[in-house]
């Protein structure tokens, strides 16, 4: 591409690539594309991005083609890369001048050198950071600006390289300018300061910006750029300098107007400068230890004391309490229950810790964090009042706990909590001790600082597991306070409720439940939701109350009482709520009364199943929300049994909506959706035409090969159980293609699965099965005789060979003959290898089932004269008794042997109180049993009849002779497990 041709072509259809028209855009969209991988494309962008005088918007679309050009085309071995010609104009280019005007665009320049730099910073281009180093100390405001934007984004860049030659490229780069960065941040930072000081609003902000890139630029060499930091001086200096610019910086921010443009940038400054203590105690605890004393001295000062006032502002409090955390936190510190098993860089640490850590410190940490930072806010009082649900979501949702004040504070509390105990609980228990009795209705901040300390027992439950008498408490204080009804006294409420969710699953006698049961009812008829929609930190407050989910000691019986009651009010709420997040938290906890309850639902969910398809249509835009949905009717659907099908006219379209792949929405409910879809067929009754139409969507499922596809076969497996017949006629051709196009690549689980899937078509029907899923069986046959490696894997192909040997002798026969013409081999040759490795790997099965079957399987091919039949007759006979001592057990009573697999009838499966009941699919598996020869047949009674035919067949002699080849201790067991035949 010619340059001086090119140019105005090229900025003519950047031009019209601008433009809002589609009709215009679309075409020049697709030229510049073709453009992209022809020679002086590049060279031409970067003419036109540089070229100030030129539309914003051109230059912008220009310098992002560029950015776009060197993720595909920089590096050589990419298709169609860049000459290296034209990358050497381009780099020197980049770099002539940083004059940029426009801030977005001189932030994608500098992004887009940073990707250059990447590929070929230091080896093809020596001069870049050497330039850098020198525009950055220009006089002009602008040029220097800009260079040191790309300084930061350059050194982002390299620093984030991680093979061990980036690496050491990266060292060596640290060590030749970690100096100038040190002075160029020195001097920034105190020409701000300076500015500050008189007046200079205008300047001081520039300096600012300065300050805080160099800052940037110092933090990635700090962090990234030494092995041992600790070793270097200038490093350490560095850091230390880093607390008492905190200190100047943050006695700024109390002289700069809240409303400066300024305070916004000053704040970040102060933020940055935390960030680089933090990340240099992740990178590198060790290196750290100098600074634990003077890090926790200065956080604790200004979080925990009056130097802070009017001067903190809340993400400085959070990062300061991170800092803190990491300290108490870190493993490097902690010393090994043998002391000589630690460094001394462990020890050392550790009694630095020790040594802060006093007990008045401890004290005062754990008071203000409890009296001052749990303390519920105005602000927080007046949403939770005016707006319920929104405070609830506020309070689940949002930043996590490295961000958010409260979380962070109460994380921070739990941590230094968990570390000393100790010392720790007499501070909390007094606190609580304190408290006793009814408090103060007119006394606001005493109702507040209750609920502060009832937080703090919640959340240290488990380390006051020995120091707290719950059970009494409960009866003799928080029963109480809960039902006390004042409006004033809604904190205290919701904190009880909360507070007995955090300790159920830690210390909680049986016998209160429905004593606790009660009292919840109570707060759900009182409509109370400023109280009933506090959440606790993951489950709204019933689910942590009555139903957590690890709960062990939950009692049907306790609960039924209060079943009806119950589930009536929570359907309730769960209309009146308006909020996704809160209908969500509300049909989880149904969900777990479902669950845990079970078939005893079945009088009460009328109402919900005439609700949900409702909030389905509401919810369309609310994927997460349909999420729920789908684990409600999930255990609907197990609860309900058979009855479920009354629901399919509603549950049939969701399970066809959440499990179409060429449906967005299935991103989010793909995984519920394949469980509701199988918790349905598992409880259908019988098969409907739109159950069997639905399969239509497992094709494509199949093709994703993802995680879901173990659920998938489950499916498939489900079905065959179901109605096989109609099943297979309508779907065995497609599921064949599709089971052979995954076999070709797949792990080994995998295609364990899919032959499951195989052997149980085989079990439901034995003469059709073989014939539909032909295709695969060469496969099996030609494992089984190459000695499939895998255990797993080889008993999966005998149990299939098995029932096609067992049920299908026409079919095997068919099979057999088809084999011996692919391999070029005999007949019976291939039959003698089959039965050698079955013999041989009979080890390989594990499950009693299989064993049997591969016993009645070779005991089939008796009575015979075949030749090879009779070589193998030794192997036959020793896998035959070893499936005797398998399934034998003797009647202690008569001393007989009986075969422990036979079934005679059909028994219901009676579940105890702590199983679940039985499906319908346990039952259809229950009557496909007692047609199955593993079930029917008596191994014992088989093996005397083929041994008796063979006899008949062979004559006395002959028969005598076959069974010398058989080992006389085997002989000796199978005569003691034949006595009485």
């Amino acid at each position: 591409m010619d340059l001086n041709s090119a140019s105005t072509v090229v900025l003519q259809v950047l031009t019209q690539a601008t433009s809002q028209d589609t009709a215009v855009l679309k075409p020049a969209e697709e030229q510049l594309k073709q453009w992209e991988t022809q020679p002086g494309f590049y060279s031409v962008l970067l003419n036109i991005f540089t070229n100030h005088s030129l539309d914003v918007n051109v230059r912008w679309l220009a310098v992002l083609y560029f950015k776009n050009g060197i993720d595909r085309y920089w590096r050589r071995v990419a298709p169609h890369a860049l000459s290296e010609e034209e990358k050497t104009t381009l780099r020197a280019g980049l770099i002539t001048n940083f004059n940029e005007p426009v801030n977005q665009i001189a932030t994608q320049i500098s992004v887009l050198i940073a990707k250059v730099a990447r590929v070929d910073c230091p080896r093809q281009w020596p001069e870049l950071i050497p330039t850098l180093v020198e525009s950055v100390k220009v006089q002009d405001d602008l040029q220097q600006h800009r260079a040191l934007l790309t300084f930061y984004h350059v050194t982002k860049t390299l620093a984030s390289k991680r093979l061990a030659a980036d690496r050491k490229l990266f060292y060596d780069l640290t060590s030749s300018i970690y100096s100038f960065a040190c002075s160029l941040w020195n001097h920034h930072t105190d020409t701000f300061l300076q500015q500050i000081c008189t007046g200079d609003e205008a300047a001081a902000a520039n300096s600012l910006e300065r300050t805080l890139l160099s800052l940037k630029v110092l933090r990635k060499l700090t962090v990234h750029g030494f092995v041992e930091p600790h070793w270097n001086a200038e490093v350490m200096g560095f850091l230390h300098a880093v607390f008492e610019r905190l200190k100047q910086f943050l006695e700024c921010s109390r002289s700069v107007r809240a409303e400066n443009i300024c305070r916004d940038r000053l704040e970040k400054t102060i933020i940055l400068f935390t960030k680089v203590l933090l990340d240099f105690l992740d990178q590198h605890p060790f290196s750290f230890t100098a600074l634990i004393q003077r890090s926790l001295e200065f956080s604790v000062s200004y979080v925990f004391t009056e130097a802070g006032e009017g001067i903190v502002f809340e993400q400085f409090i959070v990062q300061c309490m991170n800092l803190i955390k990491m300290i108490v936190k870190n493993y490097a510190y902690k010393p090994s229950k043998n002391i000589e098993d630690s460094s001394p860089e462990t020890l050392e640490a550790h009694k630095i810790k020790t040594a802060f850590f006093t007990y008045p410190t401890l004290m005062e940490i754990c008071r203000r964090l409890v009296t001052h930072y749990f303390l519920l806010t105005k602000e927080e009082l007046t949403m939770w009042e005016e707006d319920p649900e929104s405070f609830t979501v506020e309070e689940t949702g949002g930043d996590s706990w490295k961000y958010s004040l409260r979380p962070c504070t109460e994380v921070l509390f739990i941590d230094i909590f968990h570390e000393y105990n100790q010392t720790l609980t007499p501070v909390l228990l007094e606190m609580v001790h304190s408290l006793q009795g009814s408090t103060n209705l007119e006394n606001t901040n005493a109702i507040l600082i209750k609920d502060a300390v009832y937080n703090a027992v919640g959340l240290a439950a488990y380390e006051l597991f020995d120091s707290v008498d719950f059970d009494q408490w409960f009866k003799n204080q928080l029963l109480a306070e809960l039902q006390v009804s004042h409006d004033r006294y809604k904190p205290i409420r919701r904190r009880v409720i909360w507070l007995i969710g955090q300790w159920i699953s830690v210390k909680f006698k049986s016998d209160l439940r429905p004593v606790l049961y009660e009292a919840i009812r109570n707060l759900l008829q009182d409509r109370d939701l400023v109280v009933i929609l506090y959440p606790s930190a993951n489950y709204i407050i019933f689910l942590n109350v009555y139903l957590p989910v690890d709960d062990f000691e939950f009692r049907t019986d306790q609960f039924l009482p209060y079943l009806e009651s119950m589930f009536t009010l929570l359907f309730q709420l769960l209309q009146e709520v308006t909020q996704c997040d809160t209908k969500m938290h509300v049909l989880h906890v149904l969900s777990c009364v479902i669950e845990r309850v079970n078939m005893q639902i079945r009088p009460y969910v009328g109402c919900l199943v005439q609700y949900l398809p409702l909030l389905w249509k509401q919810s369309e835009e609310h994927n997460m929300l349909r999420c729920a949905i789908l684990t409600t009717l999930i255990h609907l659907v197990q609860g309900l049994g058979a009855d479920s099908k009354n629901l399919y006219p509603f549950l049939l379209p969701v399970i066809q909506l959440s499990t179409d792949v060429s449906q967005p929405p299935h991103v989010y409910l793909l995984e519920d959706g394949l469980e509701l879809w199988l918790v349905t067929l598992e409880n259908s009754p019988c098969l409907t035409p739109e159950l069997l139409r639905i399969f239509q969507n497992m094709s494509a499922l199949l093709e994703l090969s993802s995680e879901n596809l173990k659920n998938c076969f489950k499916i498939i497996n489900a079905y065959i159980f179901l109605s096989s017949s109609e099943f297979l006629q309508m779907y065995a051709a497609d599921l064949c293609r599709s089971f052979c196009e995954l076999l070709k690549d797949i792990t080994t689980e995998g295609q364990v699965q899919v032959l499951k899937v195989v052997e149980n078509v085989l079990k439901v029907n034995p003469v059709l099965g073989p014939q539909m899923f032909q295709p695969l069986l060469p496969s099996v046959f030609r494992g089984i005789i190459d000695g499939e490696r895998y255990p797993v894997v080889m008993s999966t192909y005998l149990g299939i060979m098995g029932r096609v040997l067992l049920q299908n002798a026409r079919f095997f026969s068919l099979l057999l003959n088809q084999m011996a013409c692919e391999l070029g081999q005999e007949l019976d040759q291939i039959l003698g290898n089959m039965i050698e490795m079955w013999v041989d790997r009979m080890d390989n099965i594990t499950q009693p089932e299989r064993r049997k079957l591969s016993a009645l399987a070779l005991l089939s091919l008796l009575p015979s004269l075949n030749g090879v039949i009779q070589d193998k007759f030794c192997g036959i006979i020793n896998i035959s008794v070893e499936g005797l001592h398998d399934v034998m057990t003797e009647d202690s009573e008569t001393g007989t042997y009986k075969d422990c697999m036979l079934m005679s009838h059909f028994e219901e499966p009676k579940a105890t109180e702590d199983e679940e009941p039985p499906t319908e699919q346990d039952k259809r598996k229950k009557m496909l049993a007692l047609k199955d020869p593993v079930h029917t047949v008596s191994l014992q009674q088989f093996i005397y009849e083929k041994l008796k035919a063979q006899q008949e067949l062979l004559g006395e002699q002959g028969f005598h002779a076959l069974m010398e080849t058989v080992d006389t201790e085997i002989v000796a067991q199978l005569q003691e497990f034949l006595q009485g035949f």
